[in-house]
């Protein structure tokens, strides 16, 4: 695993905050790493959203205003619930297996407390869902918008409560695919963003 795809497993499991400094030496010790493989993990952490570089101070992992919060998840909302309307029903069989099965890895995670095969489980069911729309270009969107939030969503992924909550509205969609009910795979995509949201705005500051 490369010294960026270690820094952002990081941040999604929460394992590094908001705000916390990232120190150019500190990283270089830490992981045996040139300053040149540090500045470019950083560099392209910031532009997957994940890092912010304030001049004369340093690289921070990103922290997000209330506003910037509800902005981002209005934008997830809208491309999420919209391709989700666009999956066309019935799913092809195989195609609806190829998600159960990914939703049983999420399970397998959930149960053994493995927090990383859960994350990886997640982004693949995700991935999967949206993909039965066959628009390449909104589920990029979709992917480009998620992976900005994994700093929000880091505050929820320790949470056993939000983890059963993700796995029950998983199967939800599911379902609801199973059934070719696409109102209510719609609605359960929108309220599946709400509990990370909330639970990020809850731990800002009042006038954040």
């Amino acid at each position: 695993m490369s010294l960026l795809e270690q820094l952002e497993e990081q941040i999604v499991l929460g394992l590094r905050y908001p705000r916390e400094r990232l120190v150019e030496d500190e990283l270089m010790r830490a992981f045996a790493a040139k300053r040149h493989v540090v500045r470019s993990a950083l560099q392209e952490l910031e532009n997957r959203g994940l890092v912010e570089r304030k001049p004369n101070v340093g690289a921070f992992v990103k922290a997000y205003t209330s506003q910037e919060v509800r902005d981002l998840y209005a934008v997830r909302e809208l491309l999420e619930v919209h391709c989700a309307r666009l999956i066309p029903v019935p799913v092809p069989p195989e195609r609806l297996d190829e998600l159960v099965a990914i939703q049983r890895s999420h399970d397998a995670g959930i149960d053994s407390g493995e927090l990383r095969d859960v994350t990886k489980a997640n982004m693949e069911f995700h991935r999967a869902l949206f993909g039965l729309s066959d628009n390449t270009v909104l589920v990029e969107a979709i992917r480009r918008h998620a992976q900005m939030a994994h700093a929000i969503r880091s505050v929820t992924v320790t949470s056993p409560e939000y983890l059963e909550q993700s796995r029950r509205e998983h199967w939800a969609m599911i379902e609801a695919l199973r059934n070719g009910d696409t109102e209510t795979l719609a609605e359960t995509c929108r309220e599946h963003l709400l509990p990370s949201r909330d639970a990020y705005l809850s731990r800002l500051p009042p006038a954040d």
